[in-house]
């Protein structure tokens, strides 16, 4: 797809329409979301959509996928991994899509505590762990910084504990905190001698500071702070976007085990109606959404 003209810095919103980034237009995303790194997971989830009807990957490494569930719009988005790519996700679909979102991030992540590879993980909030560069010049303050914990969508991540038991998905459902990474090895303390870390003390260090941490990613954290930021000036209207997360456990950090590429499949298989049916039971009309006239799911709904 050819770049159109952008016709503000602050606000890059091309001529007709589509964001700069994610490339998606008013009626193109539904109010549901599902947010997934991986596309070829999200293409292995929207086999489970009782209808496709509409697909686009952007020239920045987004696809968007979003199609009919239950008979609601429900939207697809992978988005690769990292907090700038969550970013940019959840601001230039806000840009686009009127009324109320409902975004489930759905993803892998490493244990920190006793779940194992092939358990699920509904994240009851999130923190940051960023580097502290400075720290590598003058070796004043610590390494890596973690910051204060943002909180899931009690309701929604209630749902998703429900439906992953419903759907028997993996081994047992753990709750608590998950540590939002701005890197996949230093700053979740994957030791090694190629780069100079001083992260050997990193996991121990966050199980003190933060009792309830049981997960490691890359995301979530993003996700939520901005969630809870979508309001009015000086915060004078309620949220617009409500979030929760569900992360199968990949990696088990503690044993130093990681999950087959089998089975990795089929539990994002297994819990795609899970999250899909926690989405729509949490949100099940389409009232006060985005308006379905010269939408994909126009006449559809």
């Amino acid at each position: 797809m050819a770049i159109k003209q952008m016709d503000s810095a602050n606000k890059p919103i091309s001529s007709d329409g589509r964001t700069y980034h994610v490339e998606t237009r008013p009626g193109e995303v539904a109010n549901r979301i599902v947010t997934v790194g991986d596309p070829q997971r999200a293409r292995i989830m929207a086999q489970q959509l009782d209808s496709l009807l509409f697909e686009h990957s952007s020239h920045r490494g987004f696809l968007t996928i979003t199609g009919l569930y239950r008979g609601l719009p429900l939207s697809i988005v992978a988005i690769g991994m990292g907090l700038s790519m969550m970013d940019f996700f959840v601001r230039e679909t806000r840009m686009v899509v009127q009324g109320p979102l409902t975004i489930v991030r759905f993803g892998s992540c490493g244990s920190i505590c006793d779940a194992k590879t092939g358990d699920v993980i509904i994240a009851d909030s999130a923190f940051g762990i960023n580097r502290n560069y400075d720290y590598f010049d003058t070796h004043t303050g610590t390494p890596y910084r973690l910051s204060s914990l943002e909180a899931s969508d009690s309701m929604l991540a209630e749902h998703l504990v429900q439906q992953m038991q419903e759907h028997r998905v993996g081994r047992e459902v753990v709750r608590g905190a998950v540590g939002n990474a701005d890197s996949f090895y230093g700053s979740q303390g994957r030791t090694g001698d190629d780069f100079y870390d001083d992260n050997d003390a990193l996991i121990p260090a966050i199980q003190e500071q933060v009792p309830g941490a049981v997960a490691l990613e890359m995301e979530s954290h993003m996700l939520f702070h901005l969630a809870r930021m979508s309001t009015g000036r000086l915060n004078a209207q309620p949220p617009s976007i409500r979030a929760a997360c569900a992360l199968l456990v990949f990696a088990d950090r503690s044993g130093n085990a990681f999950i087959s590429p089998e089975m990795s499949t089929q539990m994002v298989i297994a819990a795609t109606k899970a999250v899909f049916d926690a989405l729509v039971n949490d949100s099940p009309t389409q009232d006060g959404l985005h308006p379905s006239i010269g939408s994909v799911w126009e006449s559809k709904v």
